[in-house]
């Protein structure tokens, strides 16, 4: 799918986002693609996570990790944030501390100013997982040399969408799995490109 020139992509991940993504969109006076899911959504609690108001940054953090400094980042986008969250809690009863970003925009987080970026996306933090079921191209510049890439690389199937996530690796366990090796690799200061994280 390809979008005009200075036109903005929005991945939603929750069943009230939607009134939200369109305001930023109209201030910026540039088309936008509201990209909206037919599955159920869970509706997210905002008194235990981010508002949805900072979707108009194009990427923030949901939810922090237990500790003032994560060991891994989840970067999702659209329904896969919710699998970051579960993955989060997974992580969380192992001792290993998840900061959960959730990602609607690649074209407006690009566009904020680098402190803003670094303060979702902190340089130190290099084990990294982006979850989105769809092409892997482009999230590589997000999960960056240590990070994992869970994408699409084939044309699915038919199937109800449980079975059909679940045949391709998108499921909480597997961004565990993940987030377990990028961290192998961030701390060894080598590249996760070559292991087996296919879909």
């Amino acid at each position: 799918m390809t979008f005009p020139a200075r036109s903005y992509a929005k991945r939603l991940s929750v069943q009230f986002r939607t009134n939200r993504a369109a305001s930023p969109s109209r201030l910026k006076n540039r088309p936008a693609a509201l990209i909206c899911s037919r599955q159920a959504l869970p509706i997210v609690d905002r008194s235990q996570f981010a508002p949805a108001s900072r979707l108009a940054r194009g990427a923030y953090i949901l939810v922090n990790a237990l500790g003032s400094v994560p060991d891994v980042i989840l970067i999702g986008s659209g329904s896969e944030v919710s699998l970051c969250v579960a993955a989060r809690d997974l992580l969380a009863s192992e001792n290993i501390s998840a900061r959960v970003v959730s990602m609607p925009s690649w074209e407006l987080f690009d566009a904020q100013e680098p402190a803003y970026q670094q303060s979702v996306l902190p340089p130190a933090v290099t084990a990294r997982v982006t979850v989105e079921e769809a092409s892997p191209i482009g999230w590589e510049r997000y999960a960056g040399p240590c990070g994992v890439v869970l994408g699409m690389h084939s044309f699915g199937m038919s199937a109800p969408m449980k079975i059909v996530a679940e045949h391709f690796g998108f499921k909480a366990e597997h961004v565990v799995d993940a987030a377990k090796s990028s961290m192998r690799h961030a701390a060894g200061g080598t590249s996760s490109q070559d292991d087996q994280f296919r879909s």
